[in-house]
């Protein structure tokens, strides 16, 4: 027992602190670069253990385009 916590909370606690930090430092991250302000100031204020963070950054990501060449054409500039 850890002061007057049990220590199975105390490790779940810890647990979950991990667990949630990585994520909402992307999330904040993000949301920074894209100026969000309001979800930059919803993952700072609220705990979700990383469920919001998650879904902003899944809805919120990008596919990187691949460069397409087109063989038909000759290339300019030349």
């Amino acid at each position: 027992m850890i002061g007057d916590i049990p220590e199975t909370i105390f490790i779940l606690a810890l647990v979950l602190a991990i667990w949630t930090l990585p994520w909402k430092g992307f999330a904040l991250w993000r949301a920074a670069h894209r100026g969000d302000k309001w979800w930059f100031v919803v993952f700072l204020v609220v705990n979700t253990a990383g469920i919001f963070e998650i879904l902003y950054l899944l809805v919120t990501r990008t596919k990187k385009q691949k460069k397409s060449i087109n063989v038909s054409e000759p290339p300019t500039g030349i």
